[in-house]
């Protein structure tokens, strides 16, 4: 019975955060943050061009973002293909490390940050897709809520088999409870593949410093990090708009992993 009372109050509190966010966000008509969408890339070559080509695509100025493509250290043609489609407000870092670290994506991320100017950052993955919307759905809730830190919604797509199908239901409910928990006020999780934060934040809590020996936590650690300084400058963005696509893994093997992880 006590069990059943704590799971009860769990999925109480799950719901009460999800119902109370706000479905939807009124799009911006002229925009005025600039933004950098940064991606931490090894061996991609078999996405790349989808995600580059959805970039390309979106409705957002292209004099008010760029896309910065962190090679970590790939062994196949990811930046020889990232190269060839020759867009105009990309730019490929090539992160060369002489000794071995826990975390390279943060480094990864972290690197490319020192480059930027940007207001905003957007971090994705490279085997993502998203719509052409996607920038603007995230700057309208960042210029209209004056938000500090964006978690929105990732999803699998192009599911082949049940044991897919069941990961799909199992990541809806994780990303569903992250979102429920932010609205809270008890923030517990986010996704790095779909993020924004603003860079002086970034800078103002340190980056990655005191985090950077785990090896992941470049999305949910530094959503902690920022909380702390700014417990009412998180926010989910629960609109279709925002979505990012990405592959549920081919085996629950690799499943398992990824969640070990």
């Amino acid at each position: 019975v006590l069990l059943l009372l704590c799971y009860s109050a769990i999925i109480l509190f799950f719901l009460k955060g999800w119902l109370a966010l706000k479905t939807g966000v009124q799009m911006q008509k002229n925009f005025k943050t600039t933004v950098t969408v940064l991606i931490p890339v090894r061996n991609e070559a078999k996405h790349i061009a989808t995600l580059l080509k959805s970039l390309q695509a979106q409705h957002y100025p292209i004099s008010l973002f760029k896309i910065i493509l962190i090679d970590d250290h790939s062994t196949d043609q990811t930046v020889s293909i990232a190269a060839s489609l020759e867009l105009q407000n990309l730019q490929i870092i090539n992160l060369a490390l002489e000794k071995p670290i826990n975390s390279y994506k943060k480094k990864a991320i972290s690197t490319a940050i020192a480059y930027c100017d940007s207001e905003l950052i957007i971090t994705t993955d490279g085997d993502c897709t998203m719509g052409p919307d996607w920038i603007s759905s995230i700057v309208s809730l960042y210029e209209q809520e004056n938000c500090q830190l964006i978690s929105a919604p990732v999803a699998y797509h192009q599911e082949k088999n049940i044991a897919e199908k069941m990961q799909t239901l199992e990541f809806e409910l994780l990303i569903a409870a992250g979102a429920a928990c932010i609205q809270n006020k008890f923030p517990n999780t986010c996704n790095g593949a779909n993020l924004a934060y603003s860079r002086s934040v970034f800078h103002e809590v340190g980056g990655f410093k005191g985090i950077d020996d785990v090896a992941s936590g470049d999305d949910e650690l530094l959503l902690h990090k920022i909380f702390r300084h700014y417990p009412n400058g998180l926010r989910f963005l629960k609109d279709e708009r925002a979505i990012v696509y990405t592959e549920a893994k081919a085996s629950l093997s690799g499943f398992f992993q990824q969640r070990k992880r």
